[in-house]
């Protein structure tokens, strides 16, 4: 991607894999309209970055991934104004539909729309400090980035609705028992897992990455008829492709594969 400079985010590409860090360790990177531009302004920037695929997000600092919405910035607007500001290109839905695969780098505390980020991204890695929840409730307002939406999908409707209506704030270790995260590392390996993480899926077709993103989130849209429909259409498109006669080839040749994306 060109060179810019971000007011609240820095981007580092290398070996294929680019990192989004949310910069306001100050505010315990909380999100505000400026961060929300930016996040989806990078990943416009890093959509047709061939060099580029695997994304990470991450905050800056060691206590917090994201705190959630900055609460100063939307205290004072009116429902109307607030309705305005959900509207158009959302962080979330941005995330949620990238082609690339993303990954939360999950640092810290991950609240309200911290952990709606984080449900939002295709994968979550978490340091064993890392929080998480959906306390909403407590400010007499709902999780309005995904929330009611993703997290029973991600952790079912019992455990979604303990955290949403209690306001409970759970650990790392609870996180992944209950399917919320894949991965929980101590805090001094959490970026070098991560890096492994996203240093394998770079490693795989980016087309055939992209295909099966789409249908496996097909599966959480459709009905299974459909879903399974849509899989034979991505997988004839995968079939066709140049990536799965290299596939094959390096197989059958016993060599690794050298994808492009075609």
């Amino acid at each position: 991607m060109a060179e810019r400079t971000f007011e609240s985010l820095f981007i580092d590409i290398a070996d294929r894999i680019a990192t989004i860090t949310i910069n306001r360790p100050d505010k315990r990177n909380a999100l505000n309209a400026t961060v929300r531009r930016e996040v989806v302004e990078a990943l416009d920037a890093l959509r047709d970055d061939a060099a580029v695929r695997v994304v990470v997000l991450t905050g800056a600092g060691d206590k917090a991934f994201i705190a959630g919405a900055d609460i100063g910035e939307f205290a004072e607007r009116t429902p109307v104004e607030q309705r305005a500001a959900m509207t158009g290109r959302r962080l979330f839905e941005e995330i949620a539909e990238y082609p690339k695969p993303t990954i939360a780098m999950i640092n810290g505390i991950a609240l309200g729309g911290g952990c709606e980020v984080a449900l939002a991204c295709d994968l979550r890695i978490a340091a064993r400090s890392a929080k998480f929840g959906q306390p909403e409730i407590r400010l007499g307002i709902i999780p309005g980035g995904g929330g009611t939406q993703r997290l029973p999908r991600a952790v079912g409707f019992g455990r979604a609705m303990r955290m949403i209506l209690t306001a409970e704030v759970i650990d790392a270790v609870e996180a992944e028992r209950i399917g919320l995260i894949e991965w929980i590392v101590e805090d001094a390996e959490l970026r070098e897992r991560t890096r492994q993480v996203a240093t394998t899926i770079a490693s795989w077709s980016p087309l055939a990455v992209e295909l099966a993103k789409t249908a496996v989130r097909a599966a959480l849209e459709a009905p299974l008829s459909a879903g399974l429909a849509t899989e034979r259409e991505l997988f004839v498109a995968a079939f066709a492709s140049d990536d799965r006669r290299e596939g094959v080839r390096a197989f059958l040749e016993k060599r690794p594969a050298e994808f492009t994306g075609r």
